[in-house]
Formats: C-alpha cells, structure tokens, sequence
C-alpha cells in the first residue's frame, strides 16, 4: 500500500460504454478524495483520439492517441466495453497496440465485451477470464485458449482482470483499489457514490432479487409486499392468503404456477434475502437479525445460511458487510 501515484490509462475506442469509463473512472477519482492525494491520475488514450463517440451518442473528448516507441506506460490499463459485432477497426489498432506492449503495463483490466480486445491480443490464452453473461459463448468461441468462467462478476488471473458487463466494472474498480489501499477506504469509497452494495466478485451476474422480480407475475407483487411487512410475524398459509385478497388453495396454485415454490417456500426465502440485507448492511446482532426475520434462532439462521450459501452468517457478514453501523 504505498503513496506512489498510479497512472491509469483508459483505453477508449468509437462507440464504447459510456457507464464501463464512468463507474470505474468515479471509483477511482472518489478514491483519491479519501486518500486526500492523487493516488492515481486518470487519462484517456485511444486509437480515435481526440474524440470518441460512446454506444448512446454521448462524446467523450481529451484522448490522448496511443504511445509509441520509449513511452512511459500506465500502471494499469482499462479497456471498456465495444460492439464486438461488427468488429471496429479502431479496435483492431488497440489490439496491435497491446500486443505490442503488454508486458510493460502491470495490471490489464477489462470491463464487460472489453475482453475480446484483451483475447483479441493474445492476453486471455491460459487464463481465466468472463464477460457479460450474453456473450460468454461468444468469448469461448472466438478464444479457445482462454478459460472462459461464469462463475462471478470479475475475475483475476495473474494480472489480467476481466469483469461482467456494466456494473461489475465499479466492483472490479473498488476490489483494485481494496488491493491497493485496504478494505477502510475500497468502503468509504463505496459509501461515497451510494452504492447499494459492494459485491464481492464470487457473485453471480443476476442478483436473487433481480431474478425473483423477472418471474414474479404483477398479481403477485402484493403477496412479497405482505410478507416483507410482517416478516418478522407468523406466516401460515392461510394468513398469508387473507393478506392478499385470496384463498390459500388460490395462492397455493399461483405460487405453484408462476414461481414453482409454495407460499411456505416463497416465505422463507425473502426471510432468507432480508437475513441476508441485514447482514450486510448493519452491524446488528445474529440474535436481532432473526428476530426481524422471522427465522426463530440463531441455531436456525445458521442452518438456513450453511444449507442453502454454503456459509455460516458470520463469514457471510466477514465477507459482504458494509461495516457501516446500523
């Protein structure tokens, strides 16, 4: 963790993702308002420069062009998201370029489809990498030799870091500067921009929330509602089902159809993601977090959490708390 400053390059090319410069541009800029130092100096490179054009028509002026001969090189280098049908031949002047010189930048990062620069290079072959989830085939098509994973948001193999699509650049962004500067200022950062929550890069692309959102039909909006009032109360069936206007044989069968669990089921699993929020969010007590939850104990909380993450609360919290108070 030294007081160096870091030099970071952009590598921008024509119709890239305003959101993949942004979010990581914002984190690391916020980072140098915690440090109270520039701890890294921010610059646009591009094969376009002066100018380029995001995907949405937003222009993005101040690139500089890239480098040739004896230039100093970044520390790091970020490659965001580009269309990667058709293939930009601005794109392919970046690719040369980081084939070229590589080796002498530290630490290569991509965000979202800026991966298929990085295995366009030769960067990804025998590494571990990942992309936004609707082009994952695609990556493992187009390079065989890398090692194509969805097995989370960002990955990190031997200096290269690829992320997921859009957002997960900002958690790639804050686990950098985690390594750089420690986990006090990676949260402070966090905190900073309103993050809602700071993912570790282990998680899965879709959110348990986002994912019950996309299958749950509009009549079912209410039933959530319900349950997430009284969750800390005693929700049997019929309780449930007098809360929403229905009879339970009528709940029973719509939870059925439309989210292929029961209503006990359903219950338990927003008890579950609520344990979960509180976890990560607050410093309260396993004992007040089952109590807000419906859960019983503390003996069942840890059942629930090792039966269906694989953790214990307490490393769930280790792992994914905010250390705000609550």
């Amino acid at each position: 963790m030294g007081r160096a400053t870091k030099r970071v390059w952009f590598l921008v090319v024509p119709r890239t993702g305003l959101l993949d410069v942004a979010g990581p541009w914002e984190v690391l800029g916020h980072a140098n308002d915690v440090l109270g130092r520039e701890a890294y100096r921010l610059e646009l490179v591009g094969p376009s420069a002066p100018a380029a054009e995001t995907r949405y028509g937003i222009a993005i002026g101040g690139l500089r062009p890239l480098p040739r001969g004896g230039a100093r090189l970044p520390d790091l280098a970020i490659v965001p998201g580009a269309p990667v049908r058709p293939w930009p031949g601005e794109q392919e002047r970046l690719v040369a370029w980081l084939r070229r010189f590589h080796a002498r930048i530290p630490t290569l990062v991509s965000v979202c489809t800026g991966a298929f620069v990085l295995g366009a290079a030769g960067l990804l072959d025998g590494r571990r990498a990942t992309t936004h989830w609707m082009f994952l085939d695609e990556l493992r098509a187009r390079f065989p030799a890398a090692r194509v994973v969805d097995e989370g948001i960002f990955v990190e193999d031997r200096g290269v870091w690829t992320s997921a699509g859009v957002t997960a650049g900002i958690d790639l962004t804050l686990a950098l500067v985690e390594r750089d500067h420690g986990h006090r200022v990676a949260m402070a950062v966090a905190r900073r921009i309103v993050l809602y929550l700071r993912r570790s890069g282990h998680q899965a692309q879709f959110s348990a929330a986002l994912e019950r959102q996309g299958k749950e039909p509009p009549e079912l909006h209410d039933v959530s509602g319900f349950v997430l009032e009284h969750l800390d109360e005693a929700l049997p069936v019929d309780r449930l089902a007098r809360g929403v206007g229905m009879s339970g044989r009528s709940l029973t069968r719509w939870c059925r159809a439309h989210l292929d669990e029961s209503p006990a089921e359903l219950v338990r699993r927003l008890r579950l993601e609520e344990a979960r929020r509180l976890l990560e969010e607050t410093t309260l007590p396993l004992k007040e977090i089952t109590a807000r939850t419906g859960l019983g104990d503390a003996s069942t909380l840890w059942r629930v959490f090792t039966r269906r993450l694989g953790v214990t609360p307490a490393v769930y919290r280790q792992r994914f708390a905010s250390r705000r108070a609550s």
